[in-house]
């Protein structure tokens, strides 16, 4: 356990107190997504390593369909009494996102698995050497992503003292652990297990592999499958709760609010709600490595 804690957090701590100029920001999170296309290849190529591999791909669409569907009643319904404990002031903005675009860059990913999971299945030999590599991605990638954190210009304080987004992200960690409880007595899986898998909190790259470096590709699968899931119907539920109900807005894009769904909370929402969204998605950034290891660790 603890060896594993040092191999992701050593890499995404040095990565956090790297400076960098501003002007590389955007070089560093293209070399981060070209990473993520890499390792979501190899997440393929290894789902399609495993042995009686048309029970393992109907297991993780059940765990995928089963998880979605609890996490996201769960996590809406916290959120919707959250909603009455905050106050968060909105205001609709005119400009439109094209969502299907979004929705688009998106469903790119999935793609990038099946080709992975494509070249698994003519390789047709078992690839030894596909774990060590793995780790040794993994490490750059958390290196990269500790730079992308460290330079989003949010200082410590402002995380800290934000008490809007820091109760939206706990809403959001709490109500995904007891979706995943609920999880582990419907499909009869270890407890440590499911709630292993209820912690990626919308981070389908990061949650996907370390489901598979720890749990195998089965369960990384799935995660990858239910937080791409939370990501697409986040894009659509944005507009149509931010209004009325903006925790839960926030909320359900986990910690997506401060990269990837920003633009659309920002656009619907105005720009008094893009702090909270931060602070929110930042907290459940730094969560989802932690609480997926400790989980795991849970097993022994």
């Amino acid at each position: 356990m603890f060896w594993s804690m040092l191999l992701i957090f050593l890499p995404l701590f040095i990565g956090f107190f790297v400076p960098v100029p501003r002007s590389s920001i955007p070089v560093v999170s293209k070399a981060t997504q070209r990473i993520i296309y890499l390792i979501l290849a190899l997440m393929g190529l290894s789902i399609a390593q495993l042995d009686n591999l048309a029970q393992n791909l109907a297991q993780i669409g059940h765990f995928s369909f089963i998880f979605f569907a609890v996490l996201s009643v769960s996590n809406l319904v916290a959120l919707h009494f959250l909603n009455h404990h905050i106050d968060i002031v909105t205001q609709a903005q005119l400009k439109q996102l094209p969502l299907g675009k979004m929705a688009l860059e998106s469903l790119k990913l999935i793609v990038v698995v099946g080709g992975g999971f494509l070249l698994g299945l003519a390789i047709q030999q078992p690839i030894t050497w596909l774990d060590s590599l793995n780790e040794v991605i993994l490490m750059l990638l958390l290196f990269l992503i500790g730079i992308e954190l460290g330079n989003s210009g949010m200082s410590l304080k402002q995380i800290f003292v934000n008490r809007n987004g820091i109760l939206i992200a706990v809403t959001v960690a709490l109500s995904s652990w007891l979706g995943g409880i609920a999880c582990s007595v419907v499909l009869d899986i270890p407890v440590h297990k499911a709630l292993a898998l209820s912690s990626g909190f919308g981070w389908y790259s990061l949650a996907g592999i370390l489901m598979t470096d720890h749990l195998g590709p089965v369960y990384g699968g799935a995660s990858f499958i239910i937080e791409l899931g939370r990501e697409l119907v986040a894009l659509v539920l944005i507009p149509f709760f931010m209004i009325r109900k903006p925790a839960t807005a926030i909320g359900y894009a986990g910690a997506t609010a401060m990269d990837f769904t920003l633009p659309v909370i920002q656009a619907s929402g105005g720009i008094r709600c893009v702090p909270v969204a931060i602070v929110s998605g930042f907290l459940l950034s730094l969560a989802v490595p932690f609480f997926m290891l400790f989980f795991v660790s849970l097993g022994g």
